[in-house]
């Protein structure tokens, strides 16, 4: 395994009535990308707001409405966190890619399909174990990082709260 230094501001994009948006429990039950159900708490973070919004189109995607048509007061919000600086496994690069098994063309595999959630899982729950913070990798829906992290004492602040409104579409 490759490691890398992650720390500073990210983004969280967050429902609006969650109690505590730096929770990652309803990843550790549910799973996500690098976390398997039923295993650790993990906070998804995205490192630029056109990586956050990329990820609500993606949510979008291949529904019969979009991001335009909410409610903006049940629209996600922005958060920005602060992250403390910490050893985080590296996706963010071909090399790191590949020396947990990952193709170099991560997050897209030699078909040019998106690489699965059940390939990666087991990497998050390695890394998990090996006592990192987070996995720093390549996006999946978007040019730019995000960061997984497990959440572990925390590590996150949040600085910042956008409504929809004001964080998501781009000013001209």
């Amino acid at each position: 395994m490759l490691t890398v230094e992650r720390g500073g501001r990210y983004y969280r994009v967050a429902d609006p009535s969650w109690q505590d948006p730096l929770d990652g429990r309803y990843a550790a039950v549910h799973g996500a990308r690098w976390t398997a159900p039923g295993s650790h708490p993990t906070v998804y973070l995205c490192a630029t707001v056109p990586v956050a919004r990329a990820n609500v189109n993606h949510n979008f995607a291949g529904l019969p409405y979009g991001p335009e048509d909410m409610d903006p007061r049940a629209a996600p919000v922005l958060l920005t966190v602060q992250v403390r600086p910490d050893r985080c496994l590296d996706v963010t690069a071909p090399a790191g890619a590949q020396a947990v098994g990952l193709p170099a063309t991560y997050p897209k595999d030699a078909g040019g399909n998106t690489v699965t959630w059940a390939v990666c899982q087991p990497i998050g729950a390695q890394a998990h174990t090996a006592g990192l913070a987070a996995v720093a990798c390549v996006s999946a829906v978007a040019a730019g990082e995000e960061l997984a992290h497990f959440n572990r004492d925390s590590g996150l602040e949040q600085t910042a709260r956008r409504r929809f409104d004001v964080w998501f579409w781009p000013r001209r």
